[in-house]
């Protein structure tokens, strides 16, 4: 065994295993009015609260629907509850409904 296998071995026996990495939570629903929809793109400007899942902070921005039959029954100027992610490298809705 060559010096530098000795010292990976070594370390490995004397170094804690790192922890596994937790799963990310679910983002909690977050509520939004509706600015503007566009079912032909599947996109939806939503003015929202902060989304802590995603680092943001409130603001009004556009997000891909995560499936364009999301945004079927919803108009501009609805209150909603939402979450959204970051899918393939869009933020995206993920589950929107209206607010109750």
């Amino acid at each position: 065994m060559n010096r530098y296998a000795f010292l990976a071995l070594c370390a490995s026996l004397l170094l804690p295993a790192a922890p596994a990495m937790a799963a990310p939570e679910a983002a909690a629903p977050t509520d939004g009015v509706i600015r503007r929809l566009d079912r032909a793109s599947g996109t939806v400007t939503i003015t929202h609260g902060e989304l802590p899942n995603l680092n943001m902070g409130p603001m009004t921005m556009s997000f891909k629907a995560k499936t364009p039959a999301m945004l079927k029954s919803l108009k501009e100027g609805d209150k909603i509850r939402f979450r959204a992610a970051e899918v393939k490298g869009e933020l995206t809705v993920t589950s929107i409904e209206a607010a109750k």
